[in-house]
């Protein structure tokens, strides 16, 4: 879908300082601040759900699929009726073969969205109500209205970004706090660490893992030159493991200070989302720990997603053994 609708994701300035001025609006401090009560409900809400008897669920299909969607739809203003379509076109936007590019899913799901947001502007453009789309709808830039295609270009974005991003730091983050029992342990003791840790989860395992770039001019790094015009596939994960960066790289420390980790990028295209996916990640983990302080996950069960820059599981098998 972003092959054929504009995206601030691959635009240059000025246009995509003009829309990035409009659209950063729905994500103020304020804003993020003001959904810290609805997630935190929605949360605990998704875990009392969880069958008592049996121990065990899908932690992607049944938690971290489900929480990031809801907040995405709800500031889009997408009916909750609609949130499960949502939730199967983000993940199929993001699949690729690896003989031939996106999957036919994925071919499908860029359709059916479009379509879907299309008609969904034009209520919006002519019913304007309180949501982010009404907002974008009506907004201009320079005294200039948003094209169609912008607009649907960024809701094309929120659903990758905005949700697949997201549901993918919860499952990483689910994985590797598994694997480091004492880590988990000192958490559920003591949730003030809960900020740093989400820190070192991006950075440890990044649900973005890179994107491409074309170079607007010759560039010299580390002995390499590149040349203008030629693309570039800037490594966000192989960033987040650099020795000259971080000492002890492959090892999971919450101790550790990771404000120079890019799991966001960097720049004039600093995840927009950031400070939301950030509140995201606490309040999950903090409902988890609260639901199920120990447990474990099936990796020979569990699916990867098939995708080039996206990092994360379809399926999460997790088993615990004290009661939800």
């Amino acid at each position: 879908i972003g092959s054929f609708l504009p995206m601030m994701i691959v635009m240059d300035p000025p246009r995509h300082d003009q829309l990035r001025a409009l659209v950063s609006r729905a994500f103020t401090p304020r804003r993020v601040a003001g959904l810290q009560g609805a997630i935190t409900q929605m949360a605990a809400e998704l875990f009392e759900r969880l069958d008592e008897g049996s121990g065990s669920a899908d932690f992607v299909t049944d938690f971290a699929a489900i929480l990031p969607a809801a907040v995405i739809a709800d500031l889009l203003g997408i009916p909750a009726t609609d949130r499960d379509q949502f939730r199967l076109w983000s993940s199929q936007l993001v699949q690729v073969d690896v003989n031939h590019g996106q999957t036919t899913d994925a071919r499908t799901a860029a359709t059916s969205s479009y379509a879907y947001f299309t008609d969904f502007l034009a209520d919006r453009r002519q019913t304007p109500r309180e949501d982010m789309m009404s907002a974008l709808a009506n907004a201009t830039v320079d005294g200039i209205r948003l094209t169609d295609e912008e607009v649907l270009g960024f809701c094309a974005l929120l659903l990758v970004a905005g949700y697949e991003t997201t549901t993918n730091l919860l499952g990483n983050s689910a994985v590797v706090l598994a694997q480091h029992r004492q880590t988990r342990r000192r958490l559920a003791a003591d949730r003030t660490l809960l900020g740093p840790a989400v820190e070192e989860l991006l950075r440890y395992d990044s649900p973005a893992q890179g994107l491409s770039r074309t170079l607007t001019r010759d560039v010299t790094l580390h002995d390499t030159t590149m040349r203008q015009g030629e693309k570039v596939l800037l490594l966000f994960g192989s960033a987040n493991r650099d020795e000259r960066a971080f000492p002890d790289p492959d090892v999971f420390d919450i101790e550790r200070t990771s404000e120079h980790q890019v799991a966001f990028g960097r720049g004039i295209h600093f995840c927009l989302g950031a400070a939301l996916a950030r509140m995201e990640a606490r309040i999950a983990l903090d409902a988890l720990l609260d639901k199920v302080p120990d447990w474990e996950v099936d990796l020979e069960s569990a699916r990867r997603l098939r995708s080039g820059p996206i990092r994360g599981y379809t399926s999460l098998p997790i088993t615990w053994t004290t009661p939800v």
